[in-house]
């Protein structure tokens, strides 16, 4: 059965532009941007009449709040796909992710299906600047709770308005967590729970890095524009004790190696999404494919958690998946992200990884481990222990067949989505430059990182 898409878009005469929204059962749904790329954008833009312009993805619900459910979650398309339903997927319905998660597109590159320039310019980089630029004298900041509840702010000149919660992360929570002496940022929210959908709206648009002294070093947008108003308020939970991921770069150079393995020895990979598209492609037209063979980057990764405080899921244990070929829970369903990327920029291989378990693996001297993913264990990283994904694990690997040899950047990052608060997120990911030959592969050089 063929797809119905359509793109919605919190601009008016906006037609070529917006969050995608998909029907399936008989009712419109979301698609989440988790692994959201050009390539699921070029199959909804195609689907969409637009076959021949360039297709460029948006995430962060950057057209406004999910006003649905989620339908799609963790797409990974090849791009010659007829029907976003044909891409590779978590099933239906089955996700975790927030209303400010929502994915969209911009169908447009040249010619006569190009918006006009100004709404273009409108929805792809709206105008920012700091907020300090624009209120040089300075701006109040308050929070409705001790430590919990929505955010505060007064102008100069104005009354106490709330912030709008379009886009509102982890990153901009944390900057007020720090101003008010709070310590660190455990949740951001987007919503009314807190109240505040009576008062006005004094700042929309707030982007920080996450490691600003006072919020007014963050950019805001110069026009006030804020989706759903009222119901779409930002808030945050702040804790004086964090985890702190940290990934270990040189046991990823240290164990940095090639394997060529058949695809019958990859079954259970590729039930879990671990493999390129067009191993895919290769299952489905080949009758022997069980004897083809894939060339898999495989390296260990390590993740030390150098904080004060547990790392926990960000999803509740009722939640967990079951994943039969694996035998046990999943309880993030992207704890870690790998990435080839060519000297142009271009990601040119995929290493989606679907879902992790998470557990104590290794502690240092005098801590005992807490974590353990078998008979439906607790999950997560006890302070000073790590948990390891060694290189002969399932799916640890990126999934190479199809690479030209050559010099290329190999990009590790855990925790990727920022969806649980930690300390820092400086050290969350490695950037590490990879020679990939015919009979061997080096990677070395990596550099510390944000996702």
């Amino acid at each position: 059965m063929y797809d119905f898409l359509s793109v919605t878009s919190t601009l008016p005469s906006v037609s070529n532009a917006g969050n995608v929204e998909i029907l399936h059962k008989g009712r419109w749904g979301n698609v989440c941007d988790d692994e959201w790329d050009e390539l699921e954008a070029k199959v909804v833009c195609r689907q969409l009449g637009y076959a021949n312009v360039k297709a460029k993805p948006t995430s962060n619900a950057r057209f406004g709040q999910a006003r649905r459910r989620y339908w799609m979650d963790n797409l990974l398309c090849g791009g010659d796909e007829s029907e976003l339903s044909k891409c590779r997927f978590d099933g239906w319905g089955r996700t975790d992710c927030r209303s400010g998660e929502a994915a969209g597109v911009i169908c447009g590159g040249g010619g006569e299906d190009l918006m006009p320039n100004a709404t273009l310019n409108r929805v792809d980089s709206q105008d920012k600047s700091k907020i300090r630029d624009v209120h040089p004298r300075g701006i109040a900041v308050r929070l409705s709770g001790p430590r919990q509840g929505r955010l505060e702010l007064k102008l100069p000149d104005s009354d106490w308005g709330v912030v709008c919660g379009d886009g509102w992360s982890l990153l901009e929570a944390a900057v007020i967590c720090r101003q008010l002496g709070l310590g660190y940022a455990a949740q951001a929210y987007q919503t009314s729970f807190f109240g505040g959908n009576k008062l006005p709206m004094a700042v929309s648009g707030i982007k920080c890095r996450g490691d600003e002294r006072h919020v007014a070093e963050c950019l805001h947008d110069e026009l006030l524009d804020c989706p759903g108003v009222g119901e779409n308020v930002a808030g945050l939970t702040c804790a004086s004790r964090m985890a702190d991921l940290v990934f270990d770069h040189l046991e990823l150079e240290r164990t940095a190696h090639l394997e060529d393995r058949p695809l019958y020895f990859l079954q259970c990979a590729m039930e879990e999404n671990c493999l390129a598209s067009q191993a895919y492609q290769v299952q489905r037209e080949t009758d022997r494919w069980h004897w083809e063979t894939r060339r898999l980057l495989r390296f260990t990764a390590r993740i030390l958690n150098a904080g004060t405080a547990d790392f926990r899921p960000s999803v509740p244990k009722h939640l967990w998946e079951w994943h039969m070929c694996h035998m046990h829970y999943h309880s993030m369903e992207v704890f870690a992200t790998f990435d080839i990327i060519d000297s142009s920029g271009r990601r040119v291989a995929e290493g989606h990884k679907a879902s992790f378990c998470l557990e104590d693996n290794q502690c240092l001297h005098g801590v005992q481990p807490r974590y353990r993913c078998a008979n439906y264990g607790d999950q997560g990283i006890s302070v000073n222990c790590s948990d390891i994904y060694k290189y002969n694990i399932d799916c640890q690997w990126v999934d190479i067949s199809e690479l030209a040899p050559g010099p290329y950047t190999l990009k590790v990052a855990v925790n990727p989505e920022l969806k649980v608060g930690e300390m820092s997120f400086d050290n969350n990911a490695a950037t590490c430059k990879l020679l990939y030959a015919e009979t061997f592969a080096k990677v070395h050089s990596c550099v510390m990182g944000r996702p």
